[in-house]
């Protein structure tokens, strides 16, 4: 059964298609706007991740349609999320020990 933000295939309507591209283009917007701040490190990475998985988010959910797949779905792919997510922290103290040796 189709509600009125949704066709009956599944998909998606304009209106909320437009509304989540434009919380997409806003979420950039304040990225960009943070990238001129001058933050502290773990502060500026914090904001910027943060804002980076919820834009996912919303891209997976709805440009994706796994809004409107079953749930199980939807949980296969938190084990690839969680695998992304542990290699980012590998990742990142060879970035900061870098950027350390770049400053002295």
């Amino acid at each position: 059964m189709s509600t009125g933000t949704e066709h009956a295939e599944g998909g998606i309507s304009k209106q909320v298609t437009f509304t989540v591209w434009f919380s997409l283009l806003g979420l950039t917007a304040v990225e960009v706007f943070l990238g001129y701040e001058q933050l502290e490190l773990k502060l500026m990475l914090t904001l910027l991740m943060g804002l980076s998985i919820i834009k996912a988010s919303l891209i997976i959910a709805y440009f994706m349609h796994l809004r409107y797949e079953r749930r199980s779905l939807a949980l296969t792919l938190m084990p690839a999320l969680i695998f992304v997510v542990g290699m980012l922290f590998v990742v990142f103290p060879d970035s900061i020990r870098v950027l350390l040796m770049k400053i002295k």
